[in-house]
């Protein structure tokens, strides 16, 4: 098994057993010598960290942690670049000062380990006389690498106030890496969401987001290669506790934790959740569970407009430019968030026009639980035996026994978020019954008016 290069603490559950290191150098020198500013978008624990540290230890001349890598001998390792590593995981945004200060501190800091002092006292004055200086002590062009680029702004999202003045903060520290453009060899930027406003995708009018490039598609996940070459013997550990086959366990693995794409063709698999399995050796939802937005959450209820999603979507090129944080769209956002993935993408004159769906069992099952408890207060763990109860009722015509499961249902909501609405409670009877596991389509319109819903299971069709 190969080693692993840089360390990131999603990776320290197998450091421990070996080190299993997916080799993707060969994207990194491909993005290197093909432009200078690029911005990747991909969901939350997807190994975004792991690739800014790839390039920063790359352009910091690291060699002895490339050793086997397929960029090894592709490199000139006598050249050595400055480095600007901004990772806003580690900074406070709670409120616009926090973040200033943590944002100066930084600066300072970063200065600091290259023996440069600086003497300008705002923000926007000292970042910029960080970079200049940088150049000018080096002589070599510096390498700006931010992580979870957005993270002020996601975070801040249910408070205007903060969201406001964050906003202001980062479009102005945005801002000095567009003037200073003359100092810099490379540019990369992370994050989960595109948003407008920051100057980061106006001011930076070269960055080549590479989020939907099928060059890069696989540039973090594993694909179905990679997992078989670098994991087979963790399948193999794992088919042995489960006592199933080897393809038994394989096929239970792409079911649960492959299925991310970004161009419909190549798919990946989580990486975080296939790490997480192989370590526990337990198929759980993993990745669902280290924290879904509740933005998000909030802002689906909000809409109310479930059934946009109980089926693949489709969507134009342009759903996918950047968002106005003050107006957000629900079925971009859930893309942009790693629920909703590209299943096919089709190329015309006329643009490109994209097919949504979700990724894999354990985002889906777990988004319609979620979903279901967020409507409903009720709590994830009674979800089987309410689907083993609903399919005997269904199957054997017991209305009566069906009512009562509904009336239990609804029976559940707090009374604080009742309301008269019709909308809400259809909502909730078709989240219900689509986390229950059925195939429910809601609101079709025919030529004699509207189906409320179609539930389609095993032999038969029940029309409400």
């Amino acid at each position: 098994m190969k080693k692993l290069p840089i360390s990131i603490q999603s990776f320290e559950i197998l450091r421990r057993n070996g080190c299993v290191y997916v080799d993707k150098t060969k994207y990194v020198f491909d993005l290197i010598n093909n432009g200078r500013v690029f911005f990747l978008s991909r969901p939350r624990r997807f190994g975004k960290s792991l690739l800014i540290s790839t390039f920063e230890e790359l352009f910091k001349g690291s060699k002895s942690l490339f050793e086997g890598l397929y960029i090894y001998d592709k490199w000139n390792w006598a050249e050595k670049y400055p480095v600007i590593h901004l990772d806003f995981a580690e900074i406070n945004y709670e409120t616009n000062l926090k973040l200033e200060t943590d944002l100066l501190n930084f600066i300072s800091e970063t200065a600091k380990q290259y023996g440069i002092e600086l003497t300008a006292d705002n923000l926007v004055s000292r970042f910029s006389q960080l970079i200049k200086q940088l150049h000018g002590i080096t002589g070599k062009g510096v390498v700006i690498l931010v992580d979870e680029y957005d993270k002020p702004i996601t975070d801040s999202l249910s408070n205007k106030e903060v969201l406001a003045s964050n906003k202001r903060t980062l479009h102005d520290f945005y801002q000095v890496i567009k003037a200073t453009d003359e100092h810099l060899k490379f540019v990369f930027l992370t994050g989960v969401s595109k948003f407008s406003g920051l100057s980061v995708f106006s001011a930076l009018n070269s960055i080549n987001d590479i989020t939907v490039d099928e060059r890069y598609s696989a540039i973090c996940g594993y694909t179905q290669e990679e997992l078989e070459e670098n994991f087979r013997d963790y399948i193999t550990e794992l088919s042995k506790k489960l006592n199933l086959t080897h393809e038994e366990v394989a096929a239970s693995v792409k079911d649960w934790y492959n299925g991310y794409s970004w161009d419909g063709k190549i798919s990946v698999y989580n990486p975080f959740s296939t790490l997480m399995l192989f370590d526990k050796k337990e198929f759980k939802n993993y990745w669902f569970r280290t924290g879904t937005p509740t933005f998000l959450m909030e802002l689906i209820l909000k809409r109310n407009r479930p059934q946009a999603f109980l089926e693949a979507i489709e969507l134009p090129d342009s759903s996918f430019e950047s968002y106005n944080p003050d107006n957000l769209s629900e079925i971009p956002l859930l893309f942009q968030t790693g629920y909703l993935t590209v299943k096919d993408k089709k190329s015309s004159q006329k643009g490109v026009q994209y097919t949504l769906d979700f990724p894999n069992a354990e985002v889906k099952e777990s988004f319609f639980q979620y979903l279901l408890s967020a409507y409903t207060a009720n709590t994830p763990d009674i979800i089987p035996e309410m689907f083993n109860r609903i399919s005997r009722q269904l199957e054997n015509l017991d209305s009566a026994g069906l009512q009562d499961s509904i009336t239990a249902l609804f029976a559940n909501i707090p009374y604080q978020i009742k309301t008269d609405s019709e909308a809400y409670y259809h909502s909730i009877f078709l989240i219900w019954l689509k986390t229950l596991g059925f195939d429910i389509q809601g609101e079709i319109s025919t030529n004699r008016g509207r189906i409320d819903a179609v539930l389609k299971q095993n032999n038969y069709t029940v029309i409400t």
